[in-house]
């Protein structure tokens, strides 16, 4: 882990989301809360973070953030559409205005040939400004993976309020 370069992007991102006056939600499965985590070491986080949701179940991601049962069935837990459900979700059960959400598999099992250990799905939504969605294939091993999906959903962030 490069925790100059975590630093860096939590800072950032506090800065950006605090400049327009936004609080950030997220909505986490293979992160583990991972996310959420690194944006409240931040001292001053409370001024910009809201929530975050660890929903690692389908279960979960039904009951806390209305993920669909015939997306999770049709796409499957780690697809785009899904991490889009759950952004869109975790903004629906909170008073963000930016959310994020990441589902993949880690591992060091659960791959499948369409979808290796280190797929990891991202989306990214707003009240305003609609949600992207993004898809990676990380290398490493399960912290590895988890570390480069807890960046790129910073990063995203980042990148969606700096793009408004």
């Amino acid at each position: 882990m490069n925790d100059s370069v975590s630093r860096e992007l939590v800072q950032r991102l506090g800065s950006l989301l605090q400049a327009c006056n936004k609080q950030v939600v997220t909505a986490e499965s293979c992160t583990g809360g991972g996310v959420a985590e690194r944006m409240t070491s931040c001292p001053g986080s409370s001024h910009w973070f809201e929530r975050g949701f660890v929903t690692y179940s389908n279960a979960a991601k039904q009951e806390l953030l209305d993920v669909p049962a015939d997306v999770l069935e049709h796409y499957g837990a780690v697809s785009e559409e899904t991490a889009a459900a759950m952004a869109e979700g975790a903004l629906a059960h909170s008073h963000g205005q930016i959310s994020v959400a990441v589902t993949g598999i880690a591992g060091p099992e659960g791959g499948s040939v369409d979808k290796p250990v280190g797929t990891v799905c991202f989306a990214w939504s707003t009240r305003t400004g609609g949600t992207r969605t993004a898809r990676a294939l990380f290398q490493g091993d399960r912290a590895q993976v988890r570390e480069q999906s807890v960046l790129m959903a910073m990063q995203g962030l980042i990148d969606m309020l700096e793009s408004d």
